[in-house]
């Protein structure tokens, strides 16, 4: 997986994915991160990428300009390394679609993914027309620039890219799998302050286990975020259970 992003902080990626999980996939070359700092195709002598907006309002606005020609340079450099000619473009904006484990899934197919940072008032809406393929949203909440969301994106994209995680099958058997939200964890000791693990995990017994943590997962689903459930993949024997513990909150 190849991440590029186009970025007035360049420096500020490359520290944020540098360390844990990324940063070992990165050292592995598993991950490939290239910054591209969008100052460097400005056109200003003062290395400027802003303006003021047509209309007047607050604030200042990126130039299409520097934009358009910062893509333009990874997409030549892609085309070179492969056959692929269309190229995934993910602005990071609040007006976005917003992100979840799905996305990230679809994502992850991706050899090559672009992200684009913006910053100040945001971007000329005509560099946006020319160049992005998704409008992206982490949230309903406005930050002041692109970087963060685009971490966040690269993070959960990572891990289901294969041999990032050295447990293969943790990114399958997680949070929202089959859209459900994740069943208690435990390690030692078996009893810590007067609360004890729950007796089937240490039982042994591996289909009693799997059923324990099936029906926590649907339990704090209901509870937690039950605008899951609408999407979620669900057997027979899920809902009849759902529809037991309904009846009882």
């Amino acid at each position: 997986m190849n991440f590029h992003v186009m970025t007035l902080f360049p420096e500020m990626i490359t520290q944020g994915l540098s360390a844990s999980i990324t940063g070992r996939a990165l050292d592995k070359g598993i991950l490939k991160l290239n910054t591209v700092d969008i100052r460097d195709f400005s056109e200003n002598k003062h290395n400027r990428v802003d303006d003021y907006p047509y209309g007047g309002g607050a604030g200042m606005v990126m130039a299409p300009g520097p934009v358009v020609r910062a893509y333009r340079s990874i997409k030549e450099q892609v085309t070179e390394n492969s056959d692929s000619k269309s190229l995934r473009v993910i602005y990071l904006t609040p007006q976005g679609k917003v992100f979840n484990q799905s996305m990230a899934e679809e994502l992850a197919a991706e050899e090559d993914l672009i992200f684009l940072c913006g910053h100040y008032e945001g971007i000329d809406e005509r560099a946006l027309d020319m160049i992005v393929t998704d409008n992206v949203s982490i949230g309903d909440y406005v930050l002041t620039g692109g970087e963060l969301p685009a971490m966040v994106m690269m993070d959960a994209i990572s891990r289901l890219v294969p041999g990032v995680l050295n447990n293969e099958t943790s990114a399958e058997f997680e949070t929202f799998q089959d859209n459900l939200l994740e069943y208690p964890q435990y390690t030692r000791p078996e009893e810590f302050e007067g609360k004890k693990v729950p007796e089937v995990l240490l039982s042994g017994h591996h289909g009693k286990i799997d059923e324990w943590r099936r029906e926590q997962s649907l339990i704090r689903t209901v509870k937690n975020r039950p605008d899951l459930l609408e999407n979620a993949i669900l057997t027979e024997k899920d809902k009849k259970y759902l529809l037991q513990i309904t009846k009882n909150l």
